[in-house]
């Protein structure tokens, strides 16, 4: 609650991490299985940090195969963090991978200050960007099963995760140490009631998605990573007007808007980004969120192309992870290298080098726009066939569909009907098999 009595935050936001009356500094802190880069493995991390509004005031990791099961730092490297903490003057640390409960109650009590790991993180921002009453569910719902296992006599009811710690900044719990058992069959029982909620918003989707199908218009998905340029590219291609932002995962709720290339209509996707190591909890409790990924009839993989390229590749295998992850692996795809407008001829072209159909892009100035488009007509004219058909002049909403399906329609007024050709998804010319000349495909 802000010093009105109101709430700080929007309706569903529960994890309680920004902290509206004292700015919060972190220490930044990770494991590096392998060979070290610096710090380089924790600027996501701190952009993750940035967009939940904390200051990313140190950084630190140690390099050893597995992090430490009890402590996830070694007892060597825990020292040298309490010395960086003093440093910096920071009020709490920030892990990069998923804590179990005993290495956050472990570090806290060795560190004296909270811990948050990056699910936490993660789950708080999702809480912030949620707008729609489905994505407040699925959040709600991320965040319920995250704190199960971390209950320890910490809440006193349903309606705040977090009240205590840290007066209400990031990684919260709060009081009631007596009263564990009785809270953690609350939490049961409200994820039970969030599960039969989403059913209910996964039906109604369900409607909508089937009304989708029955018209046969083809759908694309733009997916990517976070902040990779997805909800400009939008607004370029369809003129939506999309909330757009310099932050990750400012798009969560997923925005459906349709378009026109070629005398066909398409309806185009843009839907929540991708990022490394994303959270099981966010892949379950999102699934009906990322359905619309994983039913499309083709994905535009939206890259950042004015990254490193280090970085630029290590996104586009998190994502191809995730899409593997979500069954939409083998879902036709075109890669779109976003923000060229921030690129040199010569980087333009060493983007593209041995990157066959990809296509560069600039979402902010336009250009590229129509080849992506022609790139995506090109794509789903791989899956049309041929069809010939003898449409009766009775028949007119047949021949309407038809067009409707096939976008342009080469046709000849005949005294016995409307001869037509055509070329339609091959899932649907079952739709026009009475008709087909001789029977058959042209």
């Amino acid at each position: 609650m802000n010093g009105n009595g109101e709430s700080s935050r929007a309706d569903g936001d529960r994890g309680g991490i920004r902290n509206p009356r004292a700015r919060q500094r972190a220490v930044a802190i990770g494991v590096v299985r392998g060979t070290p880069g610096e710090d380089a493995e924790l600027d996501e991390l701190s952009e993750l940090l940035r967009t939940a509004g904390v200051a990313t005031e140190g950084r630190m990791v140690q390099q050893r195969a597995e992090p430490d099961p009890d402590r996830y730092f070694g007892r060597g490297k825990l020292d040298e963090l309490k010395v960086e903490i003093k440093r910096v003057g920071a009020n709490l640390v920030a892990c990069d991978d998923e804590l179990a409960p005993r290495q956050e109650r472990n570090l806290e009590s060795a560190l004296g200050v909270p811990v948050i790991d990056r699910t936490a993180i993660i789950l708080d921002i999702f809480a912030d960007h949620a707008h729609s009453a489905a994505g407040k569910l699925q959040v709600e719902l991320a965040q319920l099963e995250y704190n199960l296992a971390r209950m320890r006599g910490l809440w006193t009811h349903l309606e705040r995760l977090g009240a205590g710690r840290m007066d209400g900044g990031i990684g919260t719990r709060g009081p009631g140490e007596s009263q564990i058992e009785t809270d953690r069959r609350l939490a049961r029982d409200r994820i039970a009631a969030l599960r039969r909620d989403l059913r209910v918003v996964e039906r109604s989707r369900g409607t909508m998605r089937a009304e989708r199908e029955r018209s046969a218009i083809p759908t694309v998905a733009l997916a990517g990573y976070t902040n990779a340029g997805k909800s400009t590219l939008l607004n370029a291609v369809t003129g939506a007007g999309v909330s757009v932002g310099d932050r990750l995962f400012h798009t969560l709720d997923p925005t459906t808007r349709s378009f026109e290339h070629g005398g066909r209509k398409y309806l185009l996707t843009d839907t929540v980004g991708f990022i490394r190591k994303l959270p099981h909890q966010l892949v379950d409790a999102f699934k009906a969120t990322l359905e619309e990924t994983t039913l499309a009839d083709l994905i535009v993989h939206v890259v950042d192309g004015s990254e490193p390229a280090a970085s630029r590749d290590a996104a586009m295998r998190a994502v191809d992870s995730v899409l593997e992850e979500i069954g939409a692996g083998d879902t036709p795809r075109v890669v779109a290298f976003n923000k060229i407008d921030l690129l040199d001829a010569d980087a333009r072209r060493d983007l593209l080098v041995g990157r066959r159909g990809a296509v560069g892009v600039s979402a902010t100035t336009g250009e590229g726009v129509e080849a992506l488009l022609d790139a995506i007509e090109d794509a789903f004219a791989k899956t049309l066939e041929p069809v010939e058909l003898l449409i009766p002049y009775g028949e007119g909403a047949t021949l309407n569909e038809l067009h409707e399906i096939a976008g342009q329609v080469d046709r000849e007024d005949r005294e016995d009907g409307v001869l037509v050709k055509a070329r339609v998804p091959r899932s649907l010319t079952h739709r026009f098999s009475a008709w087909s000349v001789n029977g058959r495909a042209a």
